[in-house]
């Protein structure tokens, strides 16, 4: 039995963006290929491994892990929040690019990806959003890792994109 967790609408935009998805490599990116599976895995790896050491950090250090940002956690509900937000957020994404990686599903491999591309893009859209009305003092750490958050996130959809159907003639 198959099960469809993303169904695509077919509108010119979805049509321009599986478009795009295809022009950035669709030969080079198709996880169905040895090239693009290879490359598939290696840049979802990475990223889980990003996570996962972020989260493990977050779990064990919570203060220290805030600590470039001059951020001051004085009590313990401060450091649970960090670690709720740091640590069990990056394991969890961890977990959910490991499945991926590991699921045979091209509709659940594609889903859980897009929804790690979409939590990247969106802590970008925060910082940039920031950007507006209380900019940060230096280049490190935010905007160092707004540019982690724009690249990992952007891979991550062009991989999504790139290996998306064909839309009907």
């Amino acid at each position: 039995m198959t099960h469809t967790l993303i169904q695509m609408t077919h509108t010119p935009a979805t049509h321009a963006l599986t478009d795009i998805g295809h022009t950035l490599g669709a030969d080079v990116l198709a996880a169905n290929t040895p090239a693009g599976s290879a490359l598939f895995t290696t840049v979802h790896t990475a990223l889980a491994l990003f996570f996962l050491g972020m989260g493990l950090y977050g779990l064990a250090a919570p203060a220290r892990l805030v600590r470039p940002f001059g951020i001051r956690l004085d009590g313990a509900t401060a450091r649970t929040e960090v670690r709720a937000v740091y640590g069990g957020f990056g394991v969890a994404m961890a977990a959910l690019l490991g499945w991926a990686a590991a699921d045979p599903s091209d509709a659940l491999r594609r889903g859980a990806v897009l929804a790690v591309a979409v939590a990247l893009l969106g802590m970008a859209g925060g910082r940039l959003a920031a950007r507006l009305t209380e900019p940060p003092g230096s280049w490190y750490p935010s905007w160092f890792y707004c540019g982690v958050e724009v690249c990992g996130g952007g891979v991550l959809l062009a991989t999504v994109m790139a290996t998306a159907p064909a839309p009907a003639a």
